[in-house]
């Protein structure tokens, strides 16, 4: 086994010292050294080379401490980058523009109209919401089937799309475009911040405009060769196709238990073909059925499935595509401006 070069330590040190900036905020000095229990030297020569190299500042001072170096706050430099989260819907584009530190600096939202140029309109709407921000990187969700190789797009039904979107964002933007299937988006943020988080097998089931699941596994997304993975929407039940029979307006006049019974068919397949442990009913539908129809989904699974299972809603606040979008493109960019 290879030991650690002085130069891959010191990447390691300073990634660790910007990840716990990231999730508790300014520190001083002592308490960099007790969180990574690096020595006094150590900390000292990263501080500095974390302040030359722009990444960290003098952020105020603490109470705690006597006033001097021991007493500094040493926060992020949030303006270093910023990146864009795209949700494109079929009938509107919504934009969050947000700094390294995860804070939101602009949003947008425009609708598409009838037959748009798709490639223009985003990457307008990107721009006015960034204003005079440079963007590191934009992530943006799509319905449809998105490629995990060549980024293509297909099946998605927004109007204007075309299967080469994200290149014809990138050439007008200018920087990074990452496009992703928007229920994976959703997935991400779930298990980021929602019920799945601390989870590492769970599917979601998307139940909005736009039917879908997205499935994690050992920790990590899963598209499947060609991006079709989780595609429940296509299932044939009593000779129509899932989406078809849990669509907002057919819904809305099935009562909670008919709509209980339509909804365990999709997650029963979900469960005998992939043993998540976990389903998590998200979109619209899901999230507005809250706890009792996650209950009525697992009573009625029980039935049909020896595995045990949870069924929940999404807690997932506020546009659950949209953050899932920002939380992706915050990761990309500070692996690449953190290292």
């Amino acid at each position: 086994m290879k030991t650690a070069t002085p130069t891959m330590a010191r990447a390691i040190n300073d990634r660790l010292a910007l990840d716990l900036l990231l999730e508790r905020g300014p520190l001083t000095a002592p308490q960099l050294r007790t969180l990574t229990g690096l020595s006094r030297p150590t900390v000292s020569d990263l501080i500095e080379r974390l302040r030359t190299d722009g990444l960290i500042e003098v952020a105020g001072e603490s109470g705690a401490q006597r006033r001097g170096p021991n007493a500094r706050l040493y926060g992020l430099v949030s303006g270093r980058a910023h990146v864009a989260g795209v949700d494109l819907r079929r009938d509107a584009v919504h934009v969050t523009v947000a700094d390294i530190a995860g804070t939101a600096a602009g949003t947008l939202t425009r609708p598409l109209g009838a037959d748009p140029d798709l490639a223009a309109l985003v990457s307008a709407a990107v721009a006015e919401a960034a204003g005079a921000i440079v963007l590191h990187t934009v992530v943006l969700g799509t319905p449809g089937l998105i490629h995990p190789r060549t980024g293509l797009a297909s099946c998605g039904g927004v109007p204007g799309g075309r299967p080469d979107l994200r290149e014809a964002l990138a050439g007008r933007l200018g920087t990074r475009v990452v496009l992703e299937n928007e229920v994976n988006l959703a997935a991400i943020a779930e298990h980021r911040d929602g019920a799945a988080s601390g989870r590492e097998d769970f599917a979601l089931l998307w139940l909005d405009d736009g039917v879908g699941a997205a499935v994690v596994l050992d920790g990590r997304l899963r598209r499947g060769a060609s991006g079709g993975a989780g595609e429940v929407g296509l299932l044939r039940m009593n000779g129509a196709d899932f989406c078809a029979l849990v669509e907002a307006d057919v819904a809305a006049g099935a009562g909670a238990e008919r709509l209980a019974e339509v909804i365990v068919e999709a997650v029963f397949a979900l469960v005998a073909v992939l043993d998540p442990g976990l389903v998590v009913l998200g979109g619209t539908l899901g999230r507005a059925g809250g706890d009792r129809l996650a209950t009525m989904v697992t009573e009625r699974l029980t039935g049909l499935s020896p595995v045990p299972t949870e069924v929940c809603p999404s807690v997932v606040e506020g546009d659950a595509v949209l953050r899932g979008a920002v939380l992706t493109a915050l990761d990309l960019a500070r692996d690449d401006v953190f290292g």
